[in-house]
C-alpha cells in the first residue's frame, strides 16, 4: 500500500509523513471543537454537528490522500460555519434549508471542479475581490468571536459597544487570547490548540468548565439529515448558494496553491498535477458535509506545517485522517470545551486576523480596484451577510470600470453576475 505514495519518488520517508501528518492534525484539530461550539448556536443537536465534521474532514482529506496524493487536509471551513447561523437566523429558516443551499453548492463544486468551468470562474474574478470577499469574512468571524466572549456587546445607542471586561467569561477569553497569541507569536506548533487546552485548564482551575459527562463515550450515531432542497428554492436563496460556492472555490484554490509551492508541487508552467482529483476531495466533503449536518469543507492552510515539517505524500494525510477518527471517542471532552464560549472566541479571533492577509496584495492606489474591496470588507460584518458583501463587491467593480473608461478590461461574467446580484436586491431583499 505504501507504493502508492511514491515516498522514495518524493524524498520522505515513513517516519517523516507520520511526524508531518500529527503536526497537521495538531493545527488544526480546534475545528473539531469550533465547528460544533458554532453551529449548535443554529438549533443543530452538538452529537451531529460533531460527526458530521469529522466525517467530512475523513472523506474529503482521505480523497485528498488516495486519489490526489497530496499532503493536503480537509475539514469544514472557518467563515462559512459562522455565516451559515446568520443566515439561519436572518432569513428565519430551518437549518434544513440551509443545509439544503450547502448541499446544492457541493455539487455545484463538484461538476465545476469536472469540467473547464472552475478554472474560467476563477480566472474571471479580479484579484482584489477575491482578496476582499476573504478578508471580509475574517472580519466578520473575529467580530462573532468577540461578541462570543462578551469583548463586545450590543448597544441602542450606537449599535455595539465595549461589553463588561470585569465578567468571569470575558477574563478567560482575554487571558487565553494573549496566552495563543504568545504561542503564536514563538512559533509554537498547533498553537491554537494548544491555546485552547490551556485556556480549558484555566476554566476548570476558576470553576467556568466543568466535564460532568467524562472524556470518552462510544461515537455517537451519524445521522442523515432531511435536507430542504425545496425550501432553498421557495426561499429564493440564490445568493446564499452563490457565497458558499464561491468563497469555498477561492479558499480551496489558494491554499492548495500556496501549500503546493512550498512542497514543490508546481510545474514551470504554473500547472498543478493531479488538481482536479484534489478539488473532488472538497468538493466530495462538502456535499457530504451537508448529509450529515455541517457547513461546507475546505482545504486547510495549517496543511503547510505538515508540509515543513516534511510531509510531501498523500501519507500525511491519512494519519490525519486516522487522527480524526480516533477523536470520535472523545465527544464528551469535546461537548464540554465547546460550551464555554471563551475557549474558542480566541481561535476565531486570530483566524480572523490570519485572513486579512490579502489586503496587502490589494492595489489601494487604484479607486476603482479598492472600493469595491473596501465595501466587501465593510458589509460583511456590518450586515452579518457574506453573501450581501459579495453582492456589494459584483455590483461596484463593474460599475466603476465603466466609469473609469475601463469597460473592456471586465470579463463578460462579472457584468453577468453583477445584473444578476441588482435583481436580487430588488426583488429578493434580505436573501
Amino acid at each position: 500500500m505504501l507504493k502508492m505514495f511514491r515516498l522514495q519518488e518524493n524524498n520522505t520517508t515513513v517516519r517523516t509523513e507520520l511526524l508531518a501528518g500529527l503536526t497537521t492534525f495538531l493545527t488544526m484539530v480546534y475545528i473539531v471543537v469550533v465547528n460544533p461550539a458554532i453551529l449548535s448556536a443554529a438549533g443543530l443537536p452538538f452529537e451531529q454537528v460533531f460527526m458530521a465534521t469529522v466525517i467530512a474532514a475523513i472523506i474529503g482529506t482521505l480523497i485528498m490522500a488516495l486519489a490526489a496524493n497530496y499532503p493536503i487536509a480537509i475539514a469544514p471551513g472557518m467563515g462559512m460555519n459562522a455565516y451559515f447561523v446568520t443566515e439561519v437566523v436572518q432569513q428565519d429558516v430551518s437549518y434544513s434549508v440551509i443545509l439544503g443551499t450547502v448541499f446544492l453548492a457541493g455539487i455545484l463544486f463538484v461538476i465545476l471542479s469536472l469540467t473547464r468551468l472552475r478554472e474560467i470562474l476563477i480566472m474571471a474574478i479580479p484579484p482584489s475581490l477575491k482578496y476582499g470577499i476573504t478578508s471580509g469574512i475574517g472580519l466578520f468571524i473575529a467580530f462573532l468571536g468577540l461578541r462570543m466572549s462578551g469583548i463586545i456587546v450590543a448597544s441602542e445607542s450606537t449599535l455595539v459597544t465595549m461589553g463588561d471586561l470585569t465578567a468571569p467569561g470575558t477574563v478567560l477569553t482575554i487571558v487565553g487570547l494573549f496566552v495563543t497569541l504568545g504561542l503564536i507569536a514563538r512559533r509554537v506548533t498547533g498553537a491554537l490548540f494548544i491555546g485552547m487546552a490551556i485556556t480549558a485548564l484555566l476554566g476548570v482551575f476558576t470553576g467556568q468548565l466543568e466535564f460532568e459527562q467524562g472524556f470518552t463515550s462510544v461515537p455517537p450515531a451519524p445521522v442523515f439529515w432531511d435536507i430542504d432542497i425545496a425550501g432553498v428554492f421557495s426561499n429564493g436563496l440564490y445568493t446564499v448558494i452563490f457565497a458558499f460556492l464561491l468563497v469555498t472555490i477561492f479558499d480551496t484554490t489558494g491554499t492548495m496553491i500556496g501549500v503546493a509551492e512550498q512542497a514543490g508541487f508546481i510545474r514551470k508552467d504554473g500547472s498543478l498535477p493531479r488538481a482536479r482529483a484534489a478539488l473532488m476531495a472538497d468538493a466530495t466533503a462538502t456535499t457530504a458535509g451537508a448529509m450529515f449536518g455541517t457547513s461546507p469543507s475546505s482545504a486547510y492552510i495549517e496543511s503547510s506545517s505538515g508540509v515543513a515539517a516534511g510531509g510531501r505524500t498523500g501519507l500525511t494525510t491519512v494519519v490525519v485522517a486516522g487522527l480524526f477518527f480516533i477523536s470520535i471517542f472523545f465527544s464528551p471532552l469535546v461537548g464540554a470545551v465547546s460550551s464555554l464560549s471563551a475557549i474558542t472566541a480566541p481561535v476565531l479571533i486570530i483566524v480572523g486576523c490570519f485572513m486579512m492577509e490579502g489586503l496587502a496584495k490589494i492595489n489601494w492606489q487604484a479607486f476603482d480596484e479598492a472600493f469595491p474591496a473596501f465595501i466587501i470588507i465593510l458589509s460583511m460584518p456590518l450586515t452579518s451577510s457574506i453573501a450581501t458583501g459579495i453582492a456589494f463587491g459584483f455590483i461596484s467593480y463593474p460599475l466603476l470600470k465603466i466609469m473609469s473608461g475601463r469597460a473592456k478590461d471586465v470579463h463578460w461574467i462579472l457584468y453577468l453576475f453583477g445584473f444578476i446580484f441588482i435583481l436580487q436586491m430588488i426583488f429578493f431583499p434580505g436573501h
